[in-house]
């Protein structure tokens, strides 16, 4: 480990990353860098312009034209977009659906637009004091990263919150459809050719299962003020 003040939380879908990573970042008075949400920006991106998940050539140029800003709001990380020369559109709202999971995990796997997306990460993450969420942060995005997690649960429990998640959204949906779509995900993720999901060998590993989310934030947290000597 370096003294790079990055900190990374990797893991599966539905292991809590999203909310743990706000609080940490909230905790420390860092930034928050969503690197998932990048991802499935691309695929709302791509969906309003036609581009199917799989046209790597035409998702490629799409993603080196993509610019993204951040803005954390108490528990929401409002994202807003920008390609080429269109006005900022903000995609919060648009990109936690079922049918955009699917597609940032299809538009995830192809090298050219991992390869487009990569350098827009480092880029928003370079100045420092940022926690970064998503499937490679500290074994690609940032290996150097001063301190790095990986969190996880089980596959049950993970889509428990997602089914809770999407019924408080107002979706009526099958507890077992989502969970056949939380292992799918998981073999997806860690299949794919580009960048699998995998810890990283200097990582720390949390699991949250049967863990009051409380006790998970403040162990990250507490871990980065001690690795970084913070006050």
């Amino acid at each position: 480990m370096n003294d790079s003040r990055i900190c990374t939380i990797d893991g599966p879908a539905g292991a809590g990353k999203s909310t743990v990573a706000k609080a940490v970042a909230r905790s420390l008075g860092w930034q928050l860098l969503d690197t998932g949400a990048i991802y499935r920006a691309l695929a709302v991106v791509a969906e309003a312009r036609a581009v199917a998940w799989d046209a790597e050539p035409a998702l490629a140029a799409l993603a080196t034209e993509m610019n993204v800003r951040f803005q954390l709001e108490g528990d929401r990380n409002r994202m807003f977009v920008t390609v080429g020369q269109q006005p900022e559109e903000e995609v919060t709202g648009k990109l936690r659906t079922p049918e955009i999971s699917n597609g940032a995990s299809a538009v995830s796997k192809l090298p050219t637009v991992r390869a487009a997306l990569l350098g827009l990460q480092r880029r928003l993450g370079e100045r420092g004091e940022v926690v970064v969420e998503g499937r490679d942060t500290g074994t690609v995005v940032f290996p150097t990263a001063g301190a790095k997690f990986f969190l996880t649960a089980s596959a049950e429990e993970r889509a428990r919150r997602r089914w809770d998640e999407l019924r408080a959204a107002g979706q009526d949906i099958d507890f077992a459809r989502v969970l056949g779509e939380q292992v799918a995900r998981d073999e997806q993720d860690t299949q794919r050719a580009a960048a699998p999901l995998r810890q990283a060998d200097d990582a720390a590993l949390v699991d949250s299962s049967g863990v009051p989310l409380e006790a998970v934030i403040a162990r990250i947290a507490d871990a980065v003020r001690a690795r970084f000597r913070l006050t």
